[in-house]
């Protein structure tokens, strides 16, 4: 595809966050004028990340702290998709959530029902305060065959001083510790935020693209989605690793600012 053609099938885009429109606490270029420009166009902003140690409103205030967001935008993270498929699918169960404090308030204020003691139905968000107790109860819990759910498979969490563990680091120790995987994992590359993108925001798939700087995970879920996608080199993807991937995005740009 033509950066003229995604302009004009395109209604909502979903932006990654940390190396496609930032890095740390920086904008990447002239971002701001691009995401004003797009938004002058009519096109819907959603910033999506995997990443679920945050409540929306910590990437919220971020975001507008650099000034990125606008008052329109969305912000949707793979635990608040997590979230949603509970009350879809496990309405009224008690759930013990493995999450960091604000998520956990998060997922309360939205109406799920925490139980620490006698769950049923178990998930695994990134929890940046994880203690070796809740591990311990997430194993047991897991020996009994409760339901078991995930946010998100990044094996790693790019941070400033280098790469940290993250809920795939965490979903493989548990599979050696209680022999079990996810029955499902809702983030991206999964289809279960995908399809819950598409009911919140009342938009076709054809007319999502997502755009991110990860192959495997962000141009995967446009994939496996049905979006459009575009690839930024501006993050984790080179041109080397981009030529040798079996994966194959709509478009390729040095930055998002290439587009506009």
């Amino acid at each position: 595809m033509t950066k003229e053609e995604v302009l004009q099938t395109t209604a909502l885009f979903l932006l990654d966050l940390d190396g496609t429109v930032y890095i740390e606490d920086n904008p990447i270029g002239r971002m701001k004028e691009t995401l004003a420009r797009l938004r002058a166009m009519g096109k819907r902003l959603v910033f999506l990340t995997n990443n679920s140690s945050k409540a929306e409103w910590e990437y919220r205030e971020k975001l507008a702290r650099i000034g990125l967001l606008e008052g329109a935008d969305g912000v949707y993270t793979s635990g608040m998709a997590a979230a949603e498929y509970l009350k879809e699918h496990f309405a009224g169960r008690r759930v013990f959530l493995v999450a960091t404090r604000a998520v956990r308030e998060e997922f309360a204020r939205a109406g799920i029902a925490l139980d620490d003691a006698d769950p049923e139905v178990c998930l695994l968000a990134y929890d940046t305060e994880l203690t070796f107790a809740t591990i311990k109860k997430l194993d047991g819990f897991l020996r009994r065959g409760l339901p078991f759910l995930a946010t998100h498979p990044d094996d790693v969490c790019p941070t400033a001083d280098g790469s940290m563990p993250d809920v795939g680091s965490f979903l493989a120790m548990f599979e050696r510790s209680s022999r079990r995987t996810p029955d499902l994992i809702v983030g991206k590359p999964y289809t279960a935020m995908g399809d819950a993108l598409t009911a919140r925001f009342c938009v076709p798939h054809a007319q999502v693209c997502m755009v991110g700087d990860r192959l495997y995970t962000d141009i995967r879920f446009a994939a496996n989605n049905g979006f459009s996608s575009i690839l930024v080199l501006s993050g984790e993807t080179t041109r080397a690793m981009l030529d040798a991937s079996s994966e194959r995005p709509d478009l390729v740009l040095p930055s998002l600012n290439d587009l506009v």
